[in-house]
């Protein structure tokens, strides 16, 4: 194996990486705009500013 096949792989393997932690992210992401008792967003309208992050 010469050193642009490992590269290639490495470049594949990275992007398949990325790719798939998107793809749980999104699935994340949409999981929690379903739920209704998700915590709101202080950048919500009708949230207050100055409550804690819903991530935190």
């Amino acid at each position: 194996m010469d050193w642009t096949s490992l590269i290639a792989v490495l470049a594949f393997f990275t992007l398949l990486v990325w790719v798939t932690i998107a793809f749980v992210s999104k699935q994340q992401i949409e999981k929690r705009i379903e739920n209704p008792d998700a915590p709101k967003s202080t950048l919500a309208k009708d949230k207050s500013s100055h409550g804690t992050p819903a991530d935190v």
